[in-house]
């Protein structure tokens, strides 16, 4: 039976940038649409969006060591621990916790929904039904390399946009910038974890993007998209000069680069994935506190 620390483990803490970014800059988004009053920005509703986003993450990190571990994936990681992979937990338990997880964020989707528009409800059963088939199912879309068009797709479009949306009422140029930039960064995480992963990938059999592509392209891909929040500072610098204070992340983001750069694998990429959640999470609030103040 796995403990408490396990559990926590096995809900990949370090994932949880990937939820809070998008909120964040989606209501920093919804600031700027309100011109000088943040009286038009519904709080309450910036909260129950970081609920869902929160619960979808954890939900879709259980679900994900399921259903890799009842597929032996996980068998030869290099990586942090994994529940069912590992033994710890039984199977049909850590797919109970990603269910519960599902359950709490429609339930808090279904609030916004019937106080927003009714449509939501449509939008948050396509994120459960991403979220479970990225590698449940029969054919895993996460073994066919659309992992990473799917986390810019959740993480970026839909979450940014969509806080913007349930929070002031409205979409923006502003708000699709800095879906790109956080969908970007968000996308950088998958690719460099699955630049670790090369090899486990390979031997079982899971054809991510990375292992499409081989490790030198992998490496370029995930180097592009960090540039691309800092494209985006200058972009936004359009709508406030504020915004290229977006650039003081560039040291954080060399950190996250540097390992890649350098050629690292397995566990020597690892820092690479919390310095890119953390230049993710950075850059949203300079982003945001920009677009208020601007």
């Amino acid at each position: 039976m796995a403990t408490a620390t396990q559990w926590i483990a096995g809900a990949r803490p370090r994932t949880l940038p990937n939820a809070i970014a998008p909120v964040v800059a989606g209501v920093g988004a919804a600031l700027y649409a309100g011109g000088d009053s943040s009286a038009d920005v519904v709080w309450w509703k910036a909260a129950l969006a970081l609920v869902v986003a929160i619960a979808l993450i954890i939900g879709v990190n259980f679900a994900n060591d399921y259903s890799d571990g009842i597929r032996g994936t996980d068998d030869e990681r290099v990586g942090p621990m994994r529940l069912v992979g590992s033994g710890a937990a039984q199977p049909s338990a850590v797919k109970a916790a990603a269910f519960v997880c599902f359950g709490i964020g429609a339930i808090a989707g279904l609030v916004l929904a019937v106080t927003t528009a009714w449509w939501l409800v449509v939008l948050g059963a396509i994120c459960i039904a991403g979220a479970w088939f990225y590698t449940g199912g029969s054919k895993p879309y996460g073994y066919y390399g659309l992992g990473e068009i799917a986390v810019f797709t959740f993480f970026g479009l839909v979450a940014v946009l969509g806080t913007q949306y349930v929070t002031s009422g409205r979409v923006d140029w502003v708000g699709l910038v800095c879906a790109i930039a956080v969908g970007s960064i968000s996308t950088a995480v998958l690719v460099v974890n699955n630049l670790r992963d090369i090899p486990s990938d390979t031997e079982s059999g899971k054809i991510t993007l990375a292992v499409r592509l081989g490790a030198r392209r992998t490496r370029g891909l995930y180097v592009g998209l960090l540039a691309v929040p800092l494209l985006a500072s200058c972009v936004l610098a359009l709508a406030t000069p504020w915004s290229l204070i977006g650039l003081a992340v560039a040291p954080v983001i060399w950190l996250a680069a540097r390992p890649v750069l350098r050629k690292a694998v397995g566990p020597g990429l690892i820092p690479s994935l919390g310095a890119t959640g953390i230049a993710m999470l950075v850059w949203s609030i300079l982003a945001a506190i920009a677009l208020a103040v601007g």
